[in-house]
């Protein structure tokens, strides 16, 4: 038998109209989607790269990682997508997931609040 794994997920900033913490949004999800923590809307041009608050923290246990990765249907919609990918969060890594952009299309790109960006 082995035992549960517990990653304990925290909020960086008040609760106050905070968003979602990451989570599956269908039954067979192999990831959950992390949403865009701004304070107002952020456009990236073409080729432009950004770090984008996800207004949590993870604490991973030892010898364990969690990866981050892009959503597919912004690269096809927009060319945004994840700079490293994977990303990766060690275990020793407490302070807020930030996800590193960039804009890979012809066109400027709009973040807003609340904006699924990874995964």
């Amino acid at each position: 038998m082995t035992a549960d794994l517990v990653v304990q997920v925290s909020r960086v900033r008040a609760a106050v109209g905070a968003l979602p913490l990451p989570r599956y949004m269908t039954a067979d999800a192999a990831g959950m989607d992390i949403y865009a923590d701004l304070s107002g809307d952020l456009t990236i041009p073409p080729l432009g790269r950004a770090l984008i608050p996800t207004g949590f923290a993870l604490a991973l246990p030892q010898g364990y990682e969690a990866q981050v990765r892009p959503r597919s249907g912004l690269a096809l919609r927009s060319g945004l997508t994840l700079l490293n990918t994977p990303g990766t969060i060690d275990a020793d890594y407490r302070d807020e997931v930030q996800i590193l952009v960039i804009n890979l299309g012809d066109q400027p790109v709009r973040i807003c609040r609340g904006d699924r960006i990874a995964q």
